[in-house]
């Protein structure tokens, strides 16, 4: 005999904002715990663990989109992962070095090798720092938050509400004000949905979401306010308003109007490519 009650339990469980909390809470979840296992281990291991969190998450979401959302993994595919996440690499390179060299001859930053630097302690906590934050962050706000609204509302709306959020989720970071969570919501939140939606690939959106933080970590600017021990000083002169002051580079105007010149083509080409299909 079936039960008749199965019919809605699945259409609940189908709905995207069910999957798309499941799968945040999951990913979250698998993060935080891992989180406090790193905690008292350092290096190498430190990494590895950082690692296994992010497979986790990646985990987590295959199974929100394959039992809950009932729908394909296109976004991620196993194939062409290497080469999307070096494109994104690559873009989230050039984005940081332009946006950075700008300030640099506008007199807002200059840079002296730190003489005490470790480079293998910087690089190892730099890239522990970056990766996870990139692969839980795209996981869950252009992975599940994006689709989830683009299904239920259309592509421009799932933009719109994702950078918000993203902008909006800064806004406890040290140093944070209303302008660097709305430059945030600019220049990560379109950019980062510009990307995805041009590559329709989350493998991109990391890459360039890693390297974007990897960059500035090394180059020991704040991470969206959050201090970082690079190889380099930096010394900051001028008004907030070019060199972002103490929540660092993303709250500048110059990382803000860069990041539309990347953003705007990658969308004229998503439509285009919508178009086509």
């Amino acid at each position: 005999m079936k039960n008749p009650s199965a019919p809605k339990v699945r259409s609940f469980f189908r709905f995207p904002l069910t999957w798309m909390v499941a799968g945040t809470i999951g990913i979250l979840l698998v993060d935080t715990l891992f989180r406090l296992l790193a905690g008292d281990v350092k290096g190498i291991t430190s990494l590895l663990l950082t690692l296994t969190a992010s497979i986790g998450g990646i985990l987590v979401y295959w199974l929100t989109m394959k039992y809950l959302a009932h729908r394909s993994l296109s976004e991620l595919p196993r194939r062409s992962a290497g080469a999307e996440a070096g494109k994104g690499l690559l873009t989230g390179a050039l984005f940081i070095l332009v946006s950075t060299g700008m300030i640099v001859i506008l007199g807002g930053y200059s840079f002296q090798w730190a003489p005490t630097a470790d480079p293998n302690r910087i690089l190892l906590s730099t890239i522990e720092s970056a990766l996870g934050a990139a692969i839980v962050e795209e996981l869950i706000f252009r992975g599940l938050m994006f689709q989830a609204i683009r299904q239920w509302l259309g592509n421009w709306p799932a933009l719109a509400v994702t950078s918000l959020f993203f902008g909006v989720a800064h806004l406890g970071n040290p140093g944070a004000t209303l302008w660097s969570a709305l430059a945030i919501t600019i220049e990560a939140g379109v950019l980062l949905g510009a990307a995805f939606l041009w590559r329709r690939n989350l493998w991109f959106a990391m890459g360039l979401h890693f390297a974007w933080n990897a960059l500035e970590g090394m180059l020991g600017i704040p991470v969206s306010g959050h201090a970082a021990t690079g190889l380099f000083t930096v010394t900051v002169s001028g008004a907030p308003f070019l060199t972002g002051g103490d929540f660092g580079l993303e709250g500048s105007i110059i990382p803000v109007m860069v990041s539309l010149l990347i953003a705007i083509p990658m969308l004229i080409a998503a439509s285009r490519n919508r178009a086509t299909d």
